[in-house]
């Protein structure tokens, strides 16, 4: 049945669309989609002359029909089209397979194009039997304009699609492995290095979600760290997986002692300890399809780079590369993050904390790394400088690592810019708690911008 055909076809148009974010040009994966598509499509186009597969105010259509029932499924392809403004991508028959790579291409790597460089791109790239329709305007994507509640409403969408890929795990489900790492993929471009951002506007009022917030932190850290380090793009994506997994055990384990404020009864410390050896249990199921990497993080990553860590081995050897980076951007957004037993800390406070553990819990060489990218004031930071002025951290100085760019904020000079590396008569003197006496300047950083 036809209807069935278009069905199928939206699923490997956004398989094909997340192979291409994914994957390079010539990885075979991607080549392997496409070409799945091209089959499919083939197949549709021996009955039909064009095929138009559109979107209807958020909804996926085809001719005057609208599949309702398959919103919640095609959700990354549904926000794709939507954010690329996308109204509509119509197929014709003499479709070749080469225009279809160049398309996807145009599609996944081309940002903004006009309609005229649309065309262009098209005539030069050989794409006759493709034509892709554009809405007339931009898609909102935030409320009412403001850039702090834009970023509330990515964050509570990315909070629950990963809530759902850790669930799936802990409740032995199957995992799509191509949706996982797309989701990852798109988190990463809309948080990465933007950490103290999350932690300035993000307030979890629900005890049960702290452990889910902490894990994507912990995997948009590590992506960061990991692109720094010039990882590429397939890898950083790994490490991201491996991060959101590596506390799969401590979910496993009941909340309520993991919540408890009281002290530990002996029987529950030890079970808190074993929520490594549990997650890489758990992680046995899953690697055919997530690898090995995220049960050998799992297992590892309270090692400890001395190896006095937990659980003990028999045979003590240096915790996997990928498990040190983990273990670092854990510790540090543990002690960023504010929960029920325990304040946040500021960033001075967090390097100091972290710095004297050098050698003995983090690998030297990755610790010196990690703080020069992020900075002892990460950005996004408010700050008190000693002149009295009161600003927002916008760029970090690897050379020195005390030393940002700051943006004045108040409460004269809005706007004006100071390389506190070069400028030695202004220091930073603390940092200001977003929730205490920094929270009357979110206004000033996260203002309202036209829409």
């Amino acid at each position: 049945m036809l209807r069935d055909k278009i069905q199928t076809c939206f699923v490997y148009l956004m398989n094909t669309i997340q192979a291409a974010r994914i994957y390079s040009e010539d990885h075979p994966k991607y080549k392997e989609f496409v070409h799945l598509l091209y089959a499919h499509l083939q197949e549709i186009l021996k009955e039909k002359k064009e095929l138009t597969l559109g979107i209807v105010s958020g909804e996926l259509a085809w001719e005057d029909e609208i599949f309702f029932h398959l919103t919640q499924k095609m959700a990354p392809l549904i926000k794709f089209l939507e954010e690329s403004r996308i109204e509509r991508i119509v197929f014709q028959q003499g479709l070749r397979i080469e225009e279809l790579f160049q398309f996807f291409i145009f599609l996944t790597r081309t940002k903004r194009l006009e309609r005229t460089d649309e065309a262009e791109y098209f005539r030069l790239h050989g794409i006759q039997n493709i034509r892709a329709g554009r809405l007339r305007a931009p898609v909102r994507t935030d409320n009412g304009g403001s850039e702090a509640s834009a970023l509330r409403g990515k964050f509570a969408n990315s909070l629950q699609v990963v809530t759902n890929h850790l669930n799936m795990v802990l409740n032995e489900e199957e995992i799509e492995y191509l949706d996982l790492r797309f989701n990852i993929l798109s988190i990463m471009e809309d948080f990465i290095g933007r950490h103290q951002d999350l932690l300035n506007l993000i307030s979890v009022k629900e005890k049960d979600l702290i452990t889910f917030v902490h894990l994507l932190n912990v995997s948009l850290l590590t992506m960061f760290f990991a692109s720094k380090l010039e990882f590429v793009k397939d890898d950083v994506l790994d490490l991201g997986i491996a991060a959101l997994y590596h506390d799969v055990g401590k979910l496993s384990i009941s909340l309520g002692i993991i919540k408890k404020k009281a002290k530990l009864t002996e029987a529950e410390f030890i079970q808190m300890r074993d929520h490594p050896l549990l997650g890489a249990r758990i992680l046995e199921g899953y690697k055919d399809t997530l690898g090995i990497l995220p049960q050998v993080v799992a297992f590892e990553h309270h090692l400890r780079y001395d190896l006095t860590g937990y659980p003990r081995v028999s045979y003590p050897q240096k915790p996997h590369p990928a498990s040190m980076i983990v273990s670092l951007c854990d510790v540090y957004d543990a002690l960023a993050l504010k929960r029920s037993y325990k304040k946040d800390y500021p960033p001075d406070k967090i390097y100091e904390v972290m710095i004297l553990e050098k050698g003995r819990m983090f690998d030297p060489e990755l610790i010196d790394k990690f703080f020069q990218f992020i900075g002892v004031y990460p950005v996004g930071t408010i700050v008190a400088l000693s002149d009295e002025r009161v600003g927002v951290v916008r760029q970090v100085s690897e050379q020195e690592i005390f030393r940002p760019t700051v943006e004045i904020v108040a409460p004269q000079n809005g706007g004006e810019t100071i390389d506190l590396a070069k400028e030695r008569q202004v220091s930073i003197v603390q940092a200001l708690n977003p929730r205490g006496s920094g929270e009357k300047y979110l206004p000033l950083i996260y203002h309202s911008r036209p829409s």
